[in-house]
């Protein structure tokens, strides 16, 4: 493949086949994290990707180096088409992937089944009943834990998603650790990160170096095993010897694995995002209304990615970041 044609490689020479499209702004949660305590004014119904383009847009990534697609929200879940969605998905040549906040997977078990998912996210920053409700501000965690269990039955891969605030959940870490104990379940501590509406800042950030430093207080070196890390990770992976889980770190913020980036992101509006703290993005949905080839805006969007995190290289520039007027994380996708 030469270089005109290879339009999902950048100028550093990251491939990527890695595709996250988010089907919706819209969730029955309002994690503080993610949502603005304002809300998000939502784009009008005609200005987002129907079914079919969702899945024409899809096949052309597919088609020019896309191996894994991440479904993401919003919730996806809440998409009244989402079966047709996970059915045309399913028949493409990737790993199909999505990530929910489990509410309501009882719903859709039997269509992620024959859909072929292996492997679901699902975000829970807690596993205590009266924080979930005051991050989430809704009272459903009987209702998530009960279907992370579902799904567990069932026998999906799930990985808990977990967004490390401090002085909020940072002491759950060993709990969460703890959880791995006797489950087949991967938990991913991620590092609070900056979008607009969340009030983010350093003071609430537990950091790579801290959560680790907490986790080798509590569990001796010799049961502490270092896992071997993918080929375009995010997650830093550890487990506790004799433990059935394993449980990773992902530190967007202080320890960044841009390198070996592989993503990009779809909104549900269908702008195309080369990096998630970028605050430019590319109209593809436009374009592709009209009949017009995409794929040579989707090769300059890819080109323009820069080598770290948009042009951030410290604290500072995060600090910075939220005097832009990048998306909240609701209306990009997780």
């Amino acid at each position: 493949m030469t270089k005109e044609e290879n339009i999902l490689t950048d100028s550093f020479g990251r491939k990527h086949n890695y595709l996250r499209i988010s089907l919706t702004e819209k969730c029955n949660l309002r994690c503080t994290y993610c949502m603005p305590e304002s809300g998000v004014l939502l784009t009008p119904r005609n200005q987002l990707m129907n079914a079919k383009e969702v899945l024409e847009i899809a096949r052309l990534f597919v088609k020019n180096g896309v191996t894994k697609i991440r479904l993401t929200g919003g919730e996806p879940l809440l998409r009244k088409d989402v079966p047709e969605i996970l059915e045309g998905l399913s028949n493409l040549p990737v790993e199909l992937t999505i990530t929910t906040n489990a509410i309501l997977i009882d719903r859709h078990i039997e269509i992620l089944k024959a859909s072929s998912l292996k492997t679901i996210n699902v975000s829970l920053d807690t596993l205590h009943p009266e924080k979930f409700n005051t991050i989430t501000k809704r009272d459903q965690f009987k209702k998530a834990f009960d279907n992370i269990e579902l799904l567990l039955q069932e026998g999906f891969h799930v990985k808990l998603n977990v967004v490390l605030l401090k002085d909020f959940n940072d002491t759950e870490i060993i709990d969460f650790i703890e959880f791995t104990k006797n489950k087949p379940i991967s938990v991913r501590f991620i590092e609070f990160m900056p979008f607009d509406g969340n009030s983010w800042n350093k003071s609430k950030l537990v950091s790579y170096e801290e959560l680790l430093n907490q986790v080798k207080q509590n569990y001796s070196s010799d049961v502490l095993i270092p896992l071997a890390n993918e080929e375009n990770f995010t997650a830093r992976n550890y487990k506790i010897q004799g433990y059935e889980g394993s449980f990773g770190i992902i530190s967007s913020v202080t320890n960044p694995f841009c390198d070996v980036c592989n993503r990009i992101r779809l909104t549900a509006n269908g702008k195309l995002k080369n990096c998630l703290f970028s605050t430019s993005e590319t109209d593809l949905l436009t374009s592709y209304r009209k009949g017009e080839s995409i794929e040579p805006i989707i090769q300059e969007a890819i080109l323009k990615k820069k080598a770290v995190r948009s042009g951030m290289n410290s604290l500072e520039d995060f600090e910075d970041l939220m005097n832009h007027n990048n998306r909240s994380m609701i209306t990009i996708g997780g």
